[in-house]
């Protein structure tokens, strides 16, 4: 058992064990790390006896479909990722400062954000500064915060969710875009202008843990309503898409997908106390890249020209 803080800096734990152990809890097993890294299995697992002899604890519980990470192995994980995010941004910040042409920048997407503002700022930045490598992560806000705290993930583009309760994090508004009901064209609720009467169509609901979600059930219970029995939930834009095109379903769209969609159709019955803003989720405590610099440049250029594509207030 540890009784003391452990001196980590001593010099005996090196940059390949924290590879090394962040790569087995990826891959699932010592030989399938050992394939991702190009090592020889022997290699690897010496490698892992030595992180657990100077931690003096086990990283990981041998099964027969693999490894595990331990209580202990979550907690050195976290930190090993975070370790080696900050010696990535230190690499691209160094190349960017020569040349500003180089580097990558991941970018954490939710629902709004994916269908117009993201690919047209990718194709704009990538017009401007090909040698830049984007990385697109799509989840949820809470799914995504980790990995934006721990530097794995440059920022976060999607409806701005609270942040009242979470230390280190700042957020910067872009616009405003309404939510929307949303079916087929030529749906038969498209004349529909109460939410009871849609109940009796099969919906589209985002996860339980999306904010989004919680909304909705706001909406729902204000209006005396039960969330629909007959129901999808589903954050996948694809899927939700094909799903409305192909049934009767009913889903909750940010604006502009339907209005890049003619196979697609409002119906009316609004969602006005759904909040309406999408902006960006940022670290407080930590400068952006010059390659993430460069895409909230682009990001903010083309929420600006997406204004006019907007819908009404109403």
């Amino acid at each position: 058992m540890i009784s003391r803080p452990l001196d980590l800096l001593s010099g005996r734990l090196k940059l390949r064990h924290l590879v090394l152990v962040t790569a087995i809890a990826e891959q699932g097993s010592v030989l399938r790390a050992a394939e991702h890294l190009h090592l020889a299995q022997p290699a690897v697992t010496r490698g892992l006896r030595e992180v657990e002899q100077i931690l003096g604890v086990e990283l990981f519980t041998r099964g027969p479909r693999g490894v595990t990470p331990t209580l202990f192995g979550e907690a050195f994980i976290d930190h090993a990722r975070a370790v080696q995010a900050e010696l990535r941004r230190a690499g691209e910040r160094i190349a960017g400062l020569a040349d500003g042409e180089a580097g990558t920048v991941t970018v954490g997407t939710l629902l709004a954000a994916t269908n117009v503002l993201l690919p047209r700022s990718i194709a704009a930045l990538k017009a401007d500064r090909p040698g830049i490598t984007v990385i697109v992560r799509e989840g949820t806000f809470d799914s995504l915060v980790p990995r934006l705290v721990d530097g794995d993930t440059d920022l976060i583009l999607g409806r701005l969710n609270p942040i009242e309760d979470r230390t280190g994090l700042r957020q910067m508004p872009l616009y405003n875009e309404p939510v929307l009901l949303v079916a087929r064209a030529g749906h038969p609720a498209e004349q529909v202008r109460a939410l009871s009467g849609l109940l009796g169509y099969p919906w589209i609901l985002p996860l339980e843990q999306t904010s989004l979600r919680q909304e909705l059930e706001q909406v729902f219970h204000k209006e005396g309503l039960p969330l629909p029995d007959d129901r999808v939930e589903c954050t996948s834009m694809l899927t939700i898409r094909s799903l409305l095109l192909e049934t009767d379903m009913i889903a909750a769209l940010p604006a502009l997908f339907v209005r890049t969609d003619t196979r697609l159709a409002e119906l009316p019955v609004p969602l006005p106390s759904v909040r309406r803003s999408v902006g960006v989720t940022l670290p407080a405590g930590r400068a952006l890249t010059p390659a993430g610099k460069a895409m909230l440049t682009h990001l903010q250029q083309q929420a600006e020209r997406l204004q006019p594509e907007l819908p009404a207030q109403r």
